[in-house]
């Protein structure tokens, strides 16, 4: 059986690599750049977490793809004997920028998996696409229940990258519709990761929030400022949410085993759609403490936000992570329970585990808005 994953140098993808590794003897990874380097990036990864995996050279291989061109960018004839030997597809690649230039997402959410779905059907065999989209498809629907079949523009997007995922998996129904091929499309929450930072591991999502953070300080700051200056009275800023709000944090690792999981059931008849989320909501609160252990400043989740302060005033206008403060929405995933009954508990999200996963603050986020007092 020949699988091939796009996207194994990411975050998610690693760990699935990880995981059809156990199951499969071999692996096809689609990715760009030289093969061996990427190898050499893949095992190095791989050796951070499962160091029981023997024989990576032999059992990893890597073929030279452009997800965001026609054909991959490959020679016709490669192209054609990869599409003729493939029995599974799985499609992690992505970009992840939040509120990115919807033109650069479309590019490679949608635009690339139009491409990989055209590889599915190229070849001489009937492979099984396996598509990774985001439970945050569902969009700007703050409260209630997010069902699994449901797919909607109905509530508008809180960013680009949602509104790009939910038309890669518009996409993906309609190919599936059209030729009648089978397709897993898996929605995990935000993943994250108590496991230590290392430079040879992806880097942890989390970790752009931070920047944000830092970026607007910078910008905001002149010549003879200090970075308190920002702040109000209170040495404090406020932001826009609900106190009593709730997200979905996921460990990585456990998604990339639950996804593996539902891919040795036998493929469906069409499409079907797993939510690949945790079991319990993480307070909003929680998050706020960890911006604050990473800022180094305190923070304030709050309804109204009246006289901001010039920090304030910027943060507000920032889409692409803080709209999501205002969540009070929770995930169905009766679906996966159904498929593999019970499946464990993944790791509590707790404020100590997210801090393990990330880097001090003096890495995080160079620039201080200001001391605790």
């Amino acid at each position: 059986m020949r699988v091939a994953l796009t996207g194994a140098t990411g975050f998610l993808g690693l760990r699935l690599l990880h995981e059809l590794l156990r199951r499969h003897p071999s692996v096809t990874v689609l990715a760009r750049g030289e093969p061996d380097r990427v190898r050499e990036r893949i095992t190095r990864g791989l050796g951070r977490f499962a160091p029981g995996l023997t024989g990576l050279a032999d059992r990893v291989q890597v073929v030279s793809a452009r997800i965001t061109e026609p054909g991959l960018a490959m020679p016709k004839s490669d192209y054609q004997e990869l599409a003729d030997s493939l029995d599974a597809i799985w499609h992690c690649a992505g970009n992840t920028t939040l509120d990115g230039d919807l033109a650069t997402l479309r590019e490679v959410n949608v635009e690339g998996t139009r491409y990989v779905l055209d590889l599915a059907g190229a070849g001489r065999r009937t492979p099984v696409v396996f598509h990774v989209s985001t439970a945050f498809v569902a969009g700007a629907r703050r409260t209630g229940v997010v069902y699994e079949d449901e797919l909607t523009d109905a509530y508008g997007f809180e960013g680009t990258y949602e509104r790009s995922k939910f038309e890669a998996e518009q996409l993906v129904h309609a190919w599936a519709r059209a030729t009648g091929r089978p397709v897993v499309i898996f929605r995990p929450s935000v993943l994250t990761t108590g496991l230590p930072p290392h430079p040879d591991l992806p880097e942890h999502p989390l970790l752009n929030i931070t920047r944000n953070l830092s970026g607007i300080a910078r910008s905001q700051l002149g010549p003879g400022r200090t970075p308190d200056v920002l702040l109000p009275r209170t040495n404090r800023f406020r932001i826009l949410g609900r106190p009593d709000g709730q997200l979905n944090l996921m460990p990585v690792e456990f998604a990339a085993a639950v996804m593996a999981r539902l891919a040795d059931l036998p493929p469906p008849d069409g499409v079907e759609t797993y939510h690949v989320v945790h079991g319990q909501e993480t307070p909003v609160v929680v998050f706020g403490r960890l911006l604050e252990q990473l800022s180094g400043v305190r923070i304030a989740v709050v309804l109204e936000l009246p006289d901001p302060s010039p920090y304030e005033s910027v943060l507000s206008l920032v889409r692409g992570v803080f709209c999501y403060l205002r969540h009070h929405r929770r995930y169905d995933d009766s679906r996966v329970r159904a498929r593999l009954g019970p499946a464990g508990v993944p790791e509590h999200i707790s404020l100590e585990y997210l801090l393990s996963g990330l880097p001090p603050r003096t890495e995080a986020a160079p620039v201080d808005l200001a001391p605790h007092r």
